[in-house]
């Protein structure tokens, strides 16, 4: 609806920032159709993303700026994109693949069992487990029910069938607190609406999990909570002048590594993440994810939720989910194609 209103005035020259943030692919592509079609009436946009794929398919001509500061303007046709993440990042682009992460141990522990979980008008029959330091993706369009199984996990919701057990624990269905006690970890879809409290303090958001860590019978120490929250700033490279700033005042990618650094602040045994590198930077993406990598070499299981490819490219395997079910499940070495077909619903092998 947002889009729509800035379309319909009939305005000259449109910008959209972030447009694709909450869209699924099918609207992505509705979207960049009509973008075309005004720009052949003579309509101009300023298109502001930080996904890659949507420069080089929508923009003549690309500027970029880092740390408030103009790095360059080129036409997208002319411009590499090592050079491009080069220009974004400040340093030399990744190689492709990297080395491949080591296997997860055969008797590693169980720390994720769903089984035969439902939730009426969500998913149905949803069954997989993860293993102590594995990675696992969970993929689908908006509306596949990824979202709702992952919150199922954490207590969010309560499936109206199956079970969840977290490391040989099962919580009470529905219930947040149970889950944290079993061991989970959670960086939700929104961090704006369920991930922070705005006006309160990086020190106070990263230690909402732990209030028992950081005083006797109920009350907080401020200089404990303080000690861990410099702890956190530097452990995730979080750019702040201090503990004691509202959360407000830091970067998207900042405020995502807050609530990163709140997810892994119980030591948890299941780390749960719905879209972790949505509208944050090239360089806070590389880095949360490299986190979750280091997060899972610790022996932590993680279960990513999300339709970013970049995201899944670091799981072990990815089941793949559509109208509410799980359809496939894909070994590391997947091709794009073949998994963004597995979430249209499309079997390529007929």
């Amino acid at each position: 609806m947002e889009i729509a209103r800035a379309l319909s005035f009939g305005a000259r020259f449109i910008i959209l920032d972030e447009p694709t943030a909450q869209l699924d692919g099918a609207a992505i592509n509705r979207l960049f159709a009509r973008i075309r079609d005004l720009q052949q009436q003579g309509i101009t946009f300023l298109f502001i993303s930080h996904h890659l794929q949507e420069v080089y398919e929508i923009c003549d001509t690309v500027t970029v700026f880092r740390d408030a500061r103009h790095i360059l303007t080129a036409p997208v046709a002319e411009l590499p994109r090592a050079e491009l993440v080069a220009a974004m990042t400040g340093e030399g682009a990744a190689k492709g693949g990297g080395p491949s992460r080591r296997p997860v141990a055969a008797g590693s522990p169980t720390v994720l069992a769903m089984e035969g979980s439902a939730v009426e008008g969500a998913y149905h029959d949803v069954s997989f487990r993860i293993r102590g330091g594995e990675i696992v993706g969970l993929a689908g369009a908006a509306g596949s029910g990824r979202t709702e199984v992952a919150e199922t996990v954490v207590g969010l919701r309560a499936a109206d069938t199956g079970t969840v057990r977290i490391a040989g624990v099962r919580p009470r269905p529905g219930s947040v607190p149970a889950a944290l006690r079993a061991g989970v970890g959670f960086v939700p879809q929104d961090r704006h609406q369920q991930g922070l409290v705005p006006e309160m303090s990086i020190a106070d958001n990263g230690t909402l999990t732990i209030p028992e860590r950081l005083g006797p019978r109920g009350l907080i120490d401020g200089r404990r909570r303080d000690a861990y929250a410099r702890s956190m700033i530097e452990k995730l490279a979080i750019k702040t002048p201090g503990p004691q700033l509202p959360v407000s005042g830091l970067s998207g990618g900042n405020q995502q590594k807050v609530v990163m650094a709140r997810a892994m602040a119980n030591d948890p045994k299941l780390l749960v993440l719905i879209n972790p590198t949505a509208g944050v930077d090239v360089r806070s993406k590389e880095f949360l994810l490299g986190k979750v990598e280091e997060i899972a070499e610790s022996g932590t299981g993680v279960l990513i939720a999300s339709d970013e490819l970049d995201d899944l490219r670091t799981c072990d395997r990815v089941l793949v989910m559509f109208q509410g079910r799980v359809v496939a499940e894909k070994a590391g070495d997947w091709h794009d194609h073949e998994l963004v077909a597995a979430m249209e619903g499309v079997d390529l092998d007929v």
